[in-house]
């Protein structure tokens, strides 16, 4: 049974799934910034997908990053699958600009996560929803 895993819970709110993955928003608004994560048991390596999943998993993180790049316009999409903190599988998505406060360095600990506004944040939930078709 899929389980979320809890600091992904935590940190992130739900913007709905996809066919493979639940698409999450992370809580830093310094950042348009989404994770995909898998919906199988005890999956913590992308190796670890059959050939169709992994096709799958590409094919949504392409949606995800194509639909990133027409919302939001960045300089460059960032997506990476790191898993040392969080073991469970999961793709993050950032839009990065050269304004943004950890240009061009990597975005983790560059700075404490700014918390949205609750106005700020159901609008972007509700735009990502919107344009992903979920």
């Amino acid at each position: 049974m899929f389980t979320l895993h809890p600091r992904l819970d935590a940190d992130c709110s739900p913007v709905g799934d996809l066919p493979l993955c639940r698409v999450l928003m992370l809580e830093d608004a310094s950042y348009p910034w989404l994770i995909l994560v898998p919906r199988l048991p005890d999956m913590r390596e992308i190796h670890g997908l059959c050939r169709a999943q992994q096709h799958q998993l590409i094919d949504e993180s392409s949606q995800v990053a194509q639909t990133m790049v027409a919302l939001f316009q960045p300089d460059k999409m960032n997506v990476a699958a790191l898993g040392n903190l969080v073991p469970q599988l999961h793709l993050h998505h950032v839009a990065r600009f050269e304004a943004d406060p950890a240009w061009p360095g990597p975005v983790w600990g560059a700075a404490p996560p700014l918390a949205y506004g609750d106005a700020e944040r159901d609008a972007r939930l509700d735009a990502l929803r919107s344009a992903l078709g979920i």
